[in-house]
């Protein structure tokens, strides 16, 4: 015997429960004997593929608590189910994202997990063969955000080259442009360079430097974030961590560039470059470990905190700085 999805049952969000349940699961009344619910097995458990738990309902559909199948088989016939339920359960809400859901059970190690309403009515159950490949599509997508590639929805051996290339030449066209703003802050110290070539060998050097530090504080918040380690209110003091941590790395790469600079141009060339390695990293690595936070902020994917993305702001950032620091030191 099971409880049937009505219509507006059926009317969830897509990602949410409610539309990830299913309604093959068994569920029992609180005033039933131990006999009665044996029968009750008997009668309908052929038609359930899973039967991990039976739920507990009263004459509302509403979940009362749960008895496993060892519970009922350890019980004298006459026993009520009242009497043995477990009323301390986990249920998912019907409007839950399935990304969350995962997370869920994940972390409390479920095979199963009731799925009710508002009113706390049983609506179905979630299976975690379910779970799993709600995991998979969610790390599929962000996957494809990272790269940055609009998702592809199907096998890539099966996709043509026409739609693999609108898959991927949106971000592609927007990193272009996003990129003319290195090269315009090039030519805007362009006198700089002039009276300074050596400036040049280092460039490329400095804003990938950036441009990775930020990649990587953007990919440890993206996953962080993904399976709920941290959160929003977690901002601030990891701000404060990766300032640190930034510094630290942004010195030792300074050190170890210094003595570059110091052979291709001189002491003067080695400090800005070191004052300037420094720099970007730390501020790489600011805008990698914040700009998820902030797209999670405003309801949007954090994984869209792309790698191109990151890479792109820094080389701009890095740029500005790299310049600014040199144009200052060398009197410019």
């Amino acid at each position: 015997m099971t409880i049937g999805l009505t219509k507006e049952q059926k009317s969830y969000a897509k990602e949410s429960a409610g539309a990830l349940m299913r309604d093959d699961f068994l569920y029992v009344w609180w005033d039933q004997t131990v006999d009665e619910v044996i029968a009750h097995i008997r009668r309908y458990g052929e038609e359930q593929k899973f039967i991990h738990y039976l739920y507990v309902v009263d004459e509302t559909g509403a979940l009362h608590g749960v008895i496993s199948l060892r519970d009922v088989v350890r019980r004298n016939q006459e026993e009520v189910v009242a009497d043995f339920m477990t009323t301390n359960i986990l249920f998912i809400p019907a409007d839950l994202d399935q990304e969350e859901i995962a997370r869920v059970m994940k972390k409390r190690d479920l095979l199963t997990a009731p799925v009710v309403d508002s009113d706390g009515r049983l609506l179905g159950v979630i299976h975690l063969d379910d779970v799993l490949d709600v995991v998979q599509e969610e790390t599929t997508e962000d996957f494809h955000k990272m790269a940055p590639v609009i998702t592809l929805g199907k096998n890539i051996k099966e996709a043509s080259p026409f739609f693999l290339y609108r898959r991927r030449i949106g971000w592609l066209v927007i990193l272009v442009f996003m990129n003319l703003f290195s090269g315009a802050g090039i030519a805007y110290f362009e006198d700089t360079i002039t009276a300074s070539i050596a400036l040049v060998f280092f460039l490329p050097l400095l804003v990938d430097s950036g441009g990775n530090a930020g990649s990587q504080a953007a990919t440890l918040m993206v996953r962080s974030l993904a399976t709920g380690d941290i959160t929003m209110r977690d901002w601030m003091k990891l701000f404060g961590k990766e300032v640190v941590t930034a510094g630290l790395l942004g010195a030792t790469m300074a050190l170890a560039v210094s003595v570059i600079g110091v052979y291709r141009g001189g002491m003067d060339i080695a400090l800005i470059v070191s004052m300037t390695m420094i720099l970007v990293v730390l501020a790489g690595s600011l805008l990698g470990m914040s700009l998820p936070f902030l797209l999670n902020k405003f309801n949007m994917d954090p994984a869209t905190a792309s790698a191109p993305l990151i890479t792109s702001l820094a080389d701009i950032t890095g740029v500005l700085i790299y310049f600014s620091i040199a144009n200052w030191y060398l009197g410019l």
